[in-house]
């Protein structure tokens, strides 16, 4: 493990406060809120500043286009932000960029706008206009001359290099069509279907390929482990007649959105409360980003290397499974109603949710801290955490109780998520030395 950033003992208090700012009611159990959409004025660092800004573009109906993972655009971002930035401050290695004569009088500030607004422009040109002019507003409050001068130079070349760099990684490739299997536990259709069927062919940000940490197949149909998860699932993540607790329930619904936009605010958070500086955050973000968009190529690998069915067709088609612990309930249907459109092995949460929390204890340390997260899905509503490990385990959990996953699902893809972070945290942008950061 690498050394922590530890966030002073002050910040579970501080979150809470944050957290209770706003009168709120509270929601079916005493873990969730509702709160106003008002929040405290805070300077905001230009890492998260960006990071801002593209969880407003992904969340804009049509500017993502549906063959792209949005976690790709996260992952470019940062590492242009990093790269940028890291050439100016030089205390940690470079991710893929290394600019030598990078002065050391440039502004962080400016480089860091400026490797943001190359990669986004880059990526959302219909959206360039207002690109431009959030770049212009950032840079309102750095000081004319040569630093900023600089610091615009750096983080504009970074871009470039990033964006030419993963211009041919597989990503605007057209996804193939998929083939149903007609086995029992084969993936059946759950529409709107495979916009990701390339996905597992995108190269990598840090992993060598994509099944590098593949995890083994999910048990037989026959077996007591499939049986008893199969059974598990039904009871408490079906729509009708669950025998989940309130608490359960709206837990599956409040996760019931884009995970990696969950744990970006989630790093937001412990950005703003610790007072991270913008050498820090950049590094931050980038390893949760590049463990994030990896694990989700890594994840996706797997989903099409087992193709195994969804639990609402497991459950509609209990009795062709072989399985003498399953029954068939033909009108079945998710707590949430619809179900994700993939394979149902490894689980996506349960991915992004390990490899996350892994990379923000890593490297913020592990004292007490208490936040809030609010809902993709559920305007208003928020949970408090207590740690990073207990927002990753009931973000996980979550899938059991939405009837999206059955518990091998999450399992594996916890594995596979620590396993996608470690590799981050042990090979990219690690510390150097004196001696490197004086003859870079």
């Amino acid at each position: 493990m690498k050394s922590a950033l530890v966030l002073p003992m002050s910040l579970g208090l501080l979150a809470a406060a944050c957290g209770n700012s706003s009168a709120g009611e509270v929601a079916r159990t005493g873990a969730t809120r509702l709160v106003s959409s008002a929040s405290p004025i805070l300077t905001v660092d230009p890492v998260v500043h960006w990071n801002r800004i593209l969880i407003g573009i992904v969340r804009t109906p049509g500017a993502q286009p549906a063959t792209v993972h949005p976690t790709r655009a996260f992952a470019m971002l940062h590492a242009a932000l990093y790269d940028a930035v890291n050439a100016i401050d030089r205390t940690h290695a470079p991710y893929l960029i290394r600019l030598r004569s990078a002065p050391r009088g440039a502004s962080q500030q400016a480089a860091a706008a400026a490797a943001a607004h190359g990669v986004l422009v880059a990526l959302y040109p219909a959206r360039s206009a207002q690109i431009d002019a959030q770049f212009d507003q950032s840079l309102t409050d750095v000081p004319e001359g040569s630093g900023k001068k600089e610091g615009i130079a750096i983080g504009a070349e970074v871009a470039r290099r990033i964006v030419a760099l993963r211009a041919d990684d597989g990503s605007g490739a057209q996804p193939p069509k998929y083939v149903f299997g007609t086995m029992p536990g084969a993936y059946q259709s759950t529409p709107p279907n495979f916009p990701f069927t390339h996905w597992s062919h995108v190269r990598p940000f840090a992993l060598e390929r994509a099944d590098q940490f593949r995890p083994r197949s999910p048990p037989p149909l026959t077996s007591d482990a499939y049986g008893n998860a199969v059974n598990e699932l039904k009871s408490l993540g079906t729509a009708a007649g669950s025998t989940a607790t309130a608490d359960q329930a709206l837990t599956g619904r409040f996760w019931n959105g884009a995970i990696q936009n969950y744990w970006n605010e989630i790093a937001q958070t412990a950005s703003l409360l610790g007072s991270l500086t913008t050498a820090q955050n950049a590094r931050l973000f980038t390893l949760l980003n590049l463990a994030v968009a990896d694990g989700v190529i890594a994840f996706y690998d797997a989903k099409y290397a087992y193709n195994f069915w969804r639990p609402v067709t497991a459950i509609r088609a209990a009795d062709t499974d072989g399985n003498p612990k399953t029954e068939a309930d033909p009108d079945w249907l998710p707590e949430v109603g619809k179900t994700a459109p993939d394979p149902s092995y490894p689980g996506a949460h349960a991915v992004i949710s390990a490899a996350a929390a892994a990379v923000l204890t890593d490297v913020l340390g592990t004292e007490p801290f208490k936040f809030s997260v609010t809902s993709e899905v559920m305007p208003g509503a928020e949970r408090s955490f207590e740690s990073l490990a207990a927002a990753a385990q009931e973000a996980t959990l979550s899938r059991i109780y939405a009837g999206q996953h059955f518990r091998f699902d999450l399992s594996a893809g916890q594995r596979l998520g620590h396993e996608v972070a470690d590799l981050v945290l042990d090979r990219f942008l690690t510390p150097r030395d004196g001696a490197d950061r004086e003859h870079d």
